[in-house]
């Protein structure tokens, strides 16, 4: 494996929290504590465009390609949505009451995850909530959706994860104490066998989903909370990035360490590692940080 750093992008003014891929433009749209939602182009060029920006400090993001549209959650539990060809027309909805942790699409429909427990689906045309569903009394924190399973499963604070039917939401069972401390990140196989978890116990899990969910492997991964999991899927490697500044490297199979890239060493970050996106038409990995920047990494096996 051979890791190398193409460029680190800086322009933010604060940690950047949330990332999404915009594959019509061949580019990736960041967003960040400063309530700005940058674009910046994958050739590595410090030119970014600032596409919008709101009064508060952005949490997570949903990319509407096709409405040119983003809908961002901060970190008071507001849900904004940001017509990007008319960004001064944002609407902004005070619907949870607490951090909007998570904003994805499933069926046609937004899903937000809340501080407050609540997952609430939205209907993106009329911009407005329809239903909400009390999964916990503490915050949601990921979310991950398997199609051959037709299975979502949710991480909590509560140390818990759920895993509901992606049709009706029934809870279909719980993994309690699933972590020693919240749950931050989850991610399904790409063959929707196992499920792997991550936390702020700084701990990286494997569960079995065929006949029970049960624990694999759990390693103590890193130093400090373990904030993402991403694939990079044609490389047969899963990735993490954690506060403790490091992006480490590993075999899905059996949980080994692969690579760690550091501050030192590799001209990593130099504070927590918040979130990853996995290029996979360019084999490019993009790690964001609370150190206000953003590193483009080229990964090949």
């Amino acid at each position: 494996m051979q890791i190398t750093k193409k460029a680190q992008l800086t322009g933010h003014r604060s940690g950047i929290y949330t990332l999404q891929e915009r594959p019509s433009a061949g580019t990736f749209i960041s967003g960040a504590g400063d309530g700005w939602v940058a674009e910046w182009p994958l050739t590595g060029s410090p030119d970014g465009n600032l596409l919008a920006r709101i009064e508060t400090q952005i949490f997570s993001m949903l990319l509407l390609e096709q409405e040119n549209m983003v809908v961002l959650g901060n970190m008071e539990g507001g849900v904004h949505w940001v017509d990007l060809d008319r960004p001064e027309d944002t609407l902004n909805i005070a619907h949870h009451q607490k951090g909007v942790y998570g904003v994805q699409e499933h069926n046609g429909f937004i899903w937000t995850l809340g501080g407050d427990g609540l997952l609430t689906r939205w209907d993106p045309k009329e911009r407005k909530s329809l239903d909400s569903f009390q999964i916990s009394s503490s915050a949601l924190r990921c979310m991950a959706y398997c199609e051959s399973r037709n299975e979502l499963a949710i991480g909590a604070s509560d140390h818990a994860i759920y895993f509901l039917d992606a049709d009706t939401l029934q809870i279909r069972s719980m993994l309690g104490g699933a972590h020693n401390n919240s749950v931050f990140t989850l991610l399904y196989s790409p063959d929707g066998q196992y499920l792997y978890s991550g936390g702020r116990d700084a701990h990286l899990k494997m569960w079995s989903l065929e006949g029970g969910r049960k624990l694999l492997k759990s390693v103590p991964a890193h130093w400090y909370t373990l904030n993402h999991l991403v694939w990079a899927p044609q490389l047969g490697y899963l990735i993490s990035g954690s506060r403790d500044k490091t992006i480490k490297v590993w075999n899905p199979e059996d949980l080994s360490l692969l690579k760690v890239l550091e501050p030192g060493r590799d001209g990593g970050h130099v504070n927590s590692v918040n979130r990853l996106l996995w290029l996979a038409d360019s084999n490019l990995l993009v790690s964001a940080s609370d150190d206000r920047s953003l590193i483009l990494w080229e990964i090949t096996a």
